[in-house]
């Protein structure tokens, strides 16, 4: 009597030993819901700050149809079956061969971080303290150096210093790259090794390589702090209120709206024009990028629209109250190559219902969408899971925002390359391709522009993206009147709105203009609805 050992149930075998590793490893059948790290930290979406449903549905995590009564995933092919013997074989391999032992812990985790990081740039596996530390910090306090990073080519490259933090007062600037840290090279770490090296107890130092452009690196020596976050600052320039959001972490829309209502109440009616000032922003919370939208949009107002494989991906975000900003006053908002995520998710609203100027260059373009979902037991898994939409259909991905006007920061001598999101390695293509980045025009609604879509992704042409040499600005710059030349053209251009304006209250009619803008000013305040504060 022969054992009955055949090829197909040896692999039946295996595949059952690898799903119950792979299960084990990951939580796969754990999985619950979705995040910007909202993060923001881009928007990402932490799921139970978005107001989605406290359990991800099975296909949401695993991407199947579902399993068949004999509960395998309905979708599951012999192919599958081979291509997790392939796993199981190399991870024994390692285990048994490598020139000194590694945990099972260590070459799972390895595994799964490479497989979602080789998804696109903004995928990625975090384990449980790294889960904690991203919780921390979209609450607006955390240890470090207070700079928002990702990683490019196998080096840390800087999007954005937050204000008021180690990294901005040292004069570290969006897009320098990170070659080394403490005298050890970043080459080879993941982007969540290459953050725990820069956090650490407060006060303590550490020096980090920086390149900058062709010039050769230097090193620059910080010394760490506790983060905390003040998300927005506002002061008044003359009679123009000046309004910065630094990031959208769970304070700012309230911070916001104290900062606007102090300007109303110490102005009155002699308040001319708002600058908001979105430059630098790395992004944030996707709930507070739309809930700063409401207020400067009509309430029911689309801000954000979002796509994705599965139906319940698909949502149009509005806004839910009437806006604090009365809808006749000038505003401007300003950006540049530092401005991503949920600060594009604003300013592409703002522009595309015409409430407001952009001034600026073009802005960072990622339009995807982070779902955090956390894996109970070992961390949790940061996962692509749609794209954003701007009220009129356009996809920010890769092609980001370009302002109505564009001004170049002056006399930047050390100045390096400009990076964008299409500029990183496995950077997502824009889903509606190039023409997104042309389309400010709110005739064409989202459902229409998101038929018209090409049925392959492309990235933005060279000619349509700013390859500018001189967005390596220190955000101690923002703000200075005497200094910050975008600033100073976005008042020039709010104190020619309020001239016109003015003057067309003296008109033959006697009637205030809501339309402050001049023709060749681009978008005026939107003067569609009568919701707006007078």
């Amino acid at each position: 009597m022969t054992q009955n050992n055949t090829p197909d149930k040896q692999q039946k075998v295996k595949f059952t030993l690898v799903i119950a590793l792979v299960a084990a490893a990951i939580g796969l059948g754990a999985m619950t819901h979705p995040l910007l790290a909202k993060t923001a930290t881009n928007p990402d979406k932490v799921q139970d700050k978005a107001g989605a449903q406290d359990k991800a549905p099975p296909d949401q995590v695993t991407g199947e149809k579902g399993p068949n009564e004999k509960g395998v995933p309905s979708d599951v092919t012999a192919d599958t079956y081979r291509q997790l013997n392939l796993f199981s074989e190399v991870f024994e391999r390692v285990r048994r061969d490598y020139v000194k032992p590694v945990s099972d812990k260590q070459l799972v985790e390895a595994a799964v971080n490479g497989m979602l990081t080789n998804l696109d740039p903004h995928s990625s596996y975090m384990n449980d303290e790294e889960f904690k530390n991203m919780q921390v910090q979209t609450r607006g306090e955390f240890g470090g150096l207070g700079i928002e990073v990702t990683m490019d080519n196998g080096v840390v490259k800087v999007v954005s210093p937050i204000d008021d933090t180690p990294a901005a007062k040292a004069g570290i600037k969006p897009n320098d790259l990170i070659v080394g840290i403490d005298d050890a090279p970043v080459m080879g770490l993941t982007l969540n090794d290459a953050v725990d090296k820069l956090r650490g107890k407060p006060q303590t130092r550490v020096t980090l390589a920086i390149v900058r452009g062709h010039q050769e690196p230097f090193d620059v020596t910080l010394t760490r702090d506790i983060i905390h976050i003040k998300s927005v600052k506002s002061a008044m320039k003359g009679d123009i209120g000046y309004l910065r959001i630094n990031q959208f972490s769970e304070e700012t829309t309230s911070s916001a709206h104290d900062a606007l209502e102090k300007m109303f109440t110490e102005q009155g009616g002699k308040l001319k024009g708002l600058v908001v000032d979105l430059r630098n922003n790395p992004g944030g919370l996707l709930d507070q990028s739309i809930s700063v939208g409401g207020l400067f949009l009509d309430k029911g107002d689309v801000v954000v629209s979002t796509k994705g494989r599965h139906e319940e991906d698909n949502e149009t975000y509005n806004t839910d109250s009437d806006p604090i900003v009365r809808k006749d006053l000038p505003m401007v908002v300003l950006i540049n190559s530092g401005s991503a995520s949920a600060a594009e998710i604003v300013a592409g609203a703002l522009q595309d219902h015409k409430r407001a100027v952009l001034i600026g260059t073009q802005s960072f373009g990622k339009g995807s969408v982070q779902t955090v979902m956390p894996v109970p037991g070992y961390g949790a898994i940061r996962l692509t899971t749609a794209y954003y939409f701007t009220p009129s259909g356009r996809s920010i991905q890769a092609t980001g925002i370009k302002p109505n006007i564009e001004v170049r920061m002056k006399n930047e001598k050390d100045a390096g390359f400009v990076y964008h999101e299409a500029d990183l390695k496995g950077a997502l293509n824009n889903p509606n391709g190039s023409k997104a980045i042309h389309n400010h025009d709110l005739g064409e609604t989202n459902e229409a522009a998101k038929d018209h879509a090409p049925d392959e992704p492309i990235k933005p042409l060279d000619s349509e993206r700013d390859k500018s040499h001189d967005e390596s600005v220190s955000n101690d710059i923002f703000g200075d009147e005497k200094k910050d030349v975008q600033l100073q053209r976005a008042l020039e251009m709010l104190h020619g709105m309020a001239v016109y304006h003015d003057d067309g209250k003296t008109g033959d009619k006697g009637a205030a203009k809501t339309d402050a803008a001049p023709a060749s000013a681009a978008p005026a305040a939107n003067d569609n609805s009568d919701s707006g504060q007078e």
